[in-house]
């Protein structure tokens, strides 16, 4: 059974958990102003020949452009997923899950900014994008989701629970104990002994 982590060490992994996701916002933040100043009126201008490029553009919708015309639902959504990472926290006992929730809230609040604060208007802003991809133009808080979502995944696939215990409990599929008489194997029987011989039993 899992048991709520120690607080000293809740309270270094939430530290661990706000202090990534503050440092993720300020990038993203930073980037994006630099994108607006730096790239308005700028073509395509590329990094990795035709692989990876810098473009500003503003997108109303999420990754690859999905559900631009509910750019308010999608502000929602995000405010109800940052809620539950908050709410998460207090049962953080994983080092990995803390870097995974930082990335992810850091991720989600930068692009929740946007949505804020960008035109045309509250709750309906668009998100700054100016990694072009080729497939699909990103930004810092995009990268940080997404290495979220790779690593939530690996410790999903490791077993470790967000309290830092095992997601399955193995207890169950522990063999029987020599040194528990009650589950102990049956003694192998002798045909040679006489006692041991059909018709030879207790009458």
């Amino acid at each position: 059974m899992s048991t709520q982590p120690a607080r000293p060490v809740r309270r270094s992994l939430i530290a661990w958990t706000v202090s990534l996701a503050v440092l993720v916002l300020v990038v993203d933040q930073v980037t994006k102003i630099w994108a607006e100043n730096a790239l308005a009126g700028e073509g395509w201008i590329p990094l990795v020949g035709d692989l990876l490029g810098l473009v500003l553009v503003y997108n109303p919708g999420a990754a690859l452009s999905i559900g631009t015309g509910m750019t308010w639902v999608l502000t929602v959504l995000v405010v109800v997923v940052v809620a539950v990472i908050i709410r998460s926290l207090r049962r953080l006992g994983s080092l990995g899950w803390a870097i995974a929730l930082g990335l992810l809230l850091g991720g989600a609040v930068g692009n929740l900014v946007d949505r804020l604060t960008n035109e045309p208007g509250f709750a309906r802003g668009h998100v700054v994008d100016f990694i072009d991809y080729g497939v699909f133009v990103g930004n810092v808080a995009d990268i940080a989701i997404v290495a979220a979502a790779v690593l939530i995944a690996i410790l999903a696939l490791r077993g470790v629970g967000i309290d830092g215990e095992p997601l399955v409990d193995d207890e169950g599929d522990e063999s029987p104990s020599s040194d528990d008489p009650a589950r102990a194997e049956p003694a192998a029987v002798d045909p040679t002994d006489p006692e041991n011989r059909p018709g030879n039993g207790p009458a």
